[in-house]
């Protein structure tokens, strides 16, 4: 029993947080700019001593990048926002109910808003004693999967009451995530007018330094290449999207790869992003945009861009299989 006069205490509930890399709160370069700050200021993006690092960043990248940034970003806003925060809230919602009653799904970004400090907290307010939090990255990185948890754990660290929590693994190899992958594949180029000469599989790139340091993301991402291509039944031509900066990064580079694939007479191309959960300014702009024209400039003839899982009812449950699995002992079967 309460006793009288003792602050409300809402009921015991569970929470699921679904976390996603981020966007700026517009496509405009002042909304950019505070976004790359934040961003391009986490050692685990930028592995350089921030000494050295900050004067180029705020002397340097942040005069320049906001604006040519802010104009890919205007190519693919919507009425909705970023097309990042607009499928990972979608995404929340489809979830909403499906955990039952006790079980509160919530959505936040690592940068930029809504923050993962103030979503976990919203949920401490709520009752949530036990917090699932999920980084949307089928594939581990310290520079994604890495920093969304120590975010997440910098805002337990404030907290004298803390709820208990736990976090999604990396599943690029889950054969949930694989079969689903395949199915979304197998469509996208069932729906096409041509038969692709090849099929990329494009990563997020990351430098080369970070497979030399031990990150297994370079391996999770041929694996899962490897699993979709023997699950398709056909060879998945590996690629690097979005370098940064002069030092040497993961190859090959997709770019290069898209330029050079027409005068060794691969003129048909279907790209697909597995590495990434949503589509966003790296798949939409720099892949079905710039990606299309590099390839058509250099000779191509079909161009196609497979978009990710995203919201679809089968990109849901298998999110709803992972996050089960993560529940367990924590909620009543369903």
């Amino acid at each position: 029993m309460i006793p009288a006069g003792h602050p409300a205490v809402p009921p015991p509930r569970i929470g699921v947080l679904l976390v996603n890399l981020g966007t700026p709160d517009g496509p405009d370069a002042r909304s950019v700019k505070r976004y790359l700050a934040e961003f391009l200021s986490d050692p685990r993006v930028v592995e350089i001593p921030q000494i050295a690092w900050q004067p180029i960043l705020r002397g340097i990248i942040l005069n320049t990048r906001p604006k040519k940034s802010a104009h890919a970003y205007a190519q693919v806003w919507s009425d909705d926002g970023s097309p990042l925060a607009a499928v990972t809230k979608a995404q929340a919602l489809a979830l909403k109910d499906a955990f039952g009653p006790e079980v509160m799904v919530d959505w936040a970004m690592r940068y930029g808003n809504p923050a993962i400090s103030d979503r976990l907290r919203a949920m401490k307010d709520a009752g949530c004693e036990r917090i699932l939090v999920a980084p949307l990255y089928p594939q581990y990185c310290a520079a994604t999967t890495a920093t969304a948890n120590d975010k997440a754990f910098a805002a337990l660290a404030a907290m004298r009451w803390q709820p208990a929590l736990r976090t999604l693994p990396p599943y690029y190899d889950d054969p949930a995530y694989i079969d689903t992958l395949a199915n979304n594949v197998r469509k996208g180029l069932s729906a096409l007018d041509f038969v692709p000469d090849a099929v990329i599989a494009s990563f997020h790139g990351m430098p080369q330094r970070t497979l030399e340091l031990g990150d297994p993301y370079h391996c999770h991402c041929r694996k899962t290449a490897r699993l979709l291509g023997e699950a398709l039944g056909m060879e998945m031509t590996v690629a690097f999207q979005s370098r940064f900066g002069r030092a040497k990064w993961l190859e090959p580079a997709t770019d290069t790869t898209l330029e050079a694939m027409p005068a060794r007479g691969i003129r048909k191309v279907a790209i697909v992003a597995p590495g990434f959960s949503a589509d966003c300014l790296e798949t939409l702009e720099e892949l079905a945009i710039r990606g299309r024209e590099s390839f058509v400039a250099s000779g191509g003839t079909d161009f196609a861009y497979l978009p990710c899982l995203n919201d679809t009812a089968e990109g849901i449950e298998m999110l709803r299989t992972l996050l089960s699995r993560e529940l367990e002992g924590w909620r009543r079967a369903a």
